[in-house]
């Protein structure tokens, strides 16, 4: 496909703008923030939240909705998962019958626990939505460094579509039809980065880290599983790719407003600190909730809502964790004696 919309111009809407271009797609990038799309057009440059980086000249830049998905053959959802319902709202009486809705953000809706792609799917029931993540901050796309994604969608024929209009020398893309398996990693991994950070912020270690990660992707896939995801895909890219990237790195919003909280600030003062949206605390709430409907436990991410909605103390909250009862690490194996 060759001509592609994309909604929303934070971050991450604009670094995939940017692959698109340089893949020699007709780009058309849309904010519903006049004064973004002004600095945009003047400086080719979100140089709020991608500095640096120089968007060409062939993207267009605008406000209008209706012309940017009228005039595009795919879309890419790209605006902050608490936005993906009000969003797509706006774009339902423009989208064309099995239009491609790619939803590239990451997060469960609070009151519904609904994943984005069904949130767009009830809202805009004509469009054919799939989804792409994996381990991929948009800083580092932004200057072409190797980056590996995945598509997920029903139909092979849609994923191999987002596929080969993504994919290049610098920007790689797998296929899977897991997409419940894909959201729900990315999802969760962002509450586990949170705790990474506390852990950071608190000044504790490698040791640490490496306990929250491990302990965190089962939290993750004991839940993913009881849903219906798969396995495989909670140990790939969207699931352990994705909370390594996000637990680890100087660019993650969720690793930064944790270690903010572990050095002693609110969880509204670390979110003034990031001036991004943080999606870990958006769907926390619904991680939990998930858990009491499955009845699975994750103890961890039980934790994170405590120190972000109960004032919990973060290094309480570590204490805790430490402190349970003792049990095996994996409850499937069996012992010889």
């Amino acid at each position: 496909m060759e001509k592609i919309g994309v909604i929303g111009a934070g971050s991450w809407g604009t670094a995939l703008s940017l692959v698109l271009a340089n893949n020699g797609k007709k780009v058309t990038l849309w904010s519903i923030v006049e004064s973004e799309i002004a600095m945009l057009k003047e400086k080719h440059e979100h140089a709020d939240k991608l500095p640096g980086v120089i968007l060409p000249e062939s993207i267009i830049f605008t406000t209008e909705l209706k012309e940017t998905i009228e005039a595009s053959e795919m879309l890419i959802l790209a605006v902050p998962s608490v936005f993906t319902r009000s969003t797509a709202k706006m774009m339902a009486p423009f989208v064309k019958e099995g239009q491609i809705i790619v939803c590239v953000a990451k997060g469960i809706e609070e009151d519904t626990l609904m994943t984005l792609s069904d949130i767009v799917e009830e809202e805009i029931p004509c469009a054919d939505v799939a989804v792409m993540c994996g381990p991929s901050h948009a800083e580092e796309v932004g200057i072409g460094l190797p980056t590996t994604v995945v598509a997920g969608a029903k139909t092979r024929k849609t994923a191999e579509c987002i596929q080969d209009t993504f994919m290049n020398e610098v920007f790689r893309v797998y296929t899977s039809p897991d997409i419940l398996g894909m959201e729900l990693g990315g999802a969760l991994k962002n509450v586990i980065a949170l705790a990474a950070g506390m852990a950071d912020g608190l000044g504790y270690g490698d040791n640490t880290k490496a306990a929250l990660i491990t302990r965190g992707i089962t939290e993750i896939g004991r839940l993913a599983m009881k849903m219906g995801a798969r396995n495989e895909t909670i140990f790939g890219l969207t699931g352990i790719g994705d909370l390594i990237v996000t637990c680890e790195s100087k660019h993650s919003r969720n690793r930064k407003a944790g270690m903010l909280m572990g050095q002693g600030y609110t969880m509204e003062e670390a979110t003034k600190e990031v001036k991004m949206v943080v999606e870990g605390i958006y769907s926390a709430k619904a991680a939990l909730a998930l858990a009491d409907r499955y009845d699975v436990e994750l103890p961890i991410i039980r934790e994170v809502n405590r120190v972000l909605f109960e004032n919990k103390p973060a290094k309480e909250a570590v204490s805790d964790l430490m402190l349970r009862d003792k049990r095996v690490e994996n409850e499937i194996l069996d012992w010889e004696v």
